[in-house]
């Protein structure tokens, strides 16, 4: 009998943390997330602090947290993770739509903010669209930053270089590095180095905070 072909190797599952103090919540998400063939739940915290710590351990490809918490809540999980250097993807699921929560949540990292009244498969769609480098905003989300966000003066941008200005573009429309590599016919690495440079440049935190800028300062379409 002929050999078998070997199967061509599967891409590794998306890894989830469930950060929320409710159990019912953790148990609803992790319930739903489990028949999901992309994506593996690795792990549970009640609370940030146990979060940030879970999330060291276990090296999650994405954090679905939740902002108001006993104890330590998602702010200071997120400022917590900062500090560590951790690479997980933060995605903030939420009940909260008040701008005073949203606005400090994008501006301590988080890649995303969704309600949990969102649809399931919607859901699943977002911790995809933010493991593959997407910024994931709501409009209101992202209406309810820019009113707020005061972020550095205009003239920075002059600073950028024309294929900088370029890839801030794309940023702003929510690509990957990868996807931006495709369409400048660039290499991923190159790509990854005009991002570092253009937060450098104007002095941001992150992609969330470039494609804010970029959209504030007209560089968006």
């Amino acid at each position: 009998m002929a050999d078998t072909p070997a199967r061509t190797a599967r891409t590794a599952p998306i890894k989830v943390l469930l950060v929320d103090d409710h159990q019912v919540v953790r148990r609803g998400l992790r319930t739903f997330l489990e028949v999901q063939d992309d994506i593996e739940v690795v792990g549970e915290a009640a609370d940030g602090a146990e979060g940030a710590a879970r999330a060291e351990e276990l090296r999650p490809d994405v954090i679905l947290m939740d902002i108001k918490m006993p104890g330590t809540d998602g702010l200071d999980a997120l400022r917590r993770l900062r500090e560590l250097a951790n690479p997980a993807r933060v995605l903030i699921v939420t009940s909260f739509t008040e701008q005073r929560t949203v606005v400090p949540a994008l501006r301590a990292g988080a890649a995303g903010y969704v309600y949990k009244d969102i649809d399931p498969d919607a859901l699943a769609g977002a911790i995809r669209s933010v493991h593959a480098g997407h910024v994931l905003l709501q409009p209101e989300v992202a209406e309810a930053l820019l009113s707020q966000e005061q972020g550095p003066t205009p003239g920075r941008g002059g600073s950028l270089t024309d294929r900088e200005r370029e890839v801030l573009g794309h940023i702003a429309d929510g690509r990957s590095n990868r996807e931006i590599a495709r369409a400048l016919v660039l290499s991923e690495k190159t790509v990854k180095t005009h991002v570092s440079n253009i937060l450098m440049k104007l002095d941001l935190a992150d992609r969330t905070q470039a494609a804010l800028w970029a959209v504030r300062h007209g560089i968006a379409d």
